[in-house]
């Protein structure tokens, strides 16, 4: 079930990312920049302060929990093939998505094996936007 809330919601960014300026002919100019992570099949994403603003990007910091990392639960991303990945914030308004491993889950938190370090950030609102950011959905994919 999961899976198919997060392939709906791929729609959303088309929709808020489309809306907030900048033009399609130049990747800078748009609302967001996507670069591929040299070595790796995932992207660095870079919104413009605009965009942030209206897709409500909030963060969170990865806090520790014996060997375990805790995230929010709601940091959490399902891809259509099921694996677990959350958006780290490495640093300002830039996120790249890292694997996780789910220990357990323990109401609104998110109780990992494998994940960002303890203390580093992760993106809790605005995450099926950044996913649909990095799969390079925009309004031509209607």
């Amino acid at each position: 079930m999961s899976r198919w809330i997060v392939t709906a919601l791929l729609v959303v960014p088309v929709l808020l990312l489309a809306g907030c300026g900048g033009s399609s002919e130049s990747e800078s100019a748009g609302p967001a920049v996507v670069e591929e992570v040299e070595g790796t099949d995932l992207s660095k994403i870079t919104l413009t302060p605009e965009a942030a603003e209206r897709l409500d990007i909030k963060t969170a910091a990865v806090t520790a929990n014996g060997a375990r990392r805790v995230i929010p639960y709601a940091a959490v991303l399902y891809s259509p093939t099921g694996e677990t990945w959350a958006y780290a914030n490495p640093e300002g308004l830039t996120f790249v998505r890292e694997q996780i491993v789910i220990e357990h889950i323990d109401g609104e938190r998110a109780m990992l094996s494998k994940g960002p370090a303890p203390g580093s950030k992760v993106a809790t609102a605005g995450v099926a936007e950044l996913y649909g950011a990095e799969l390079g959905i925009d309004e031509s994919s209607h």
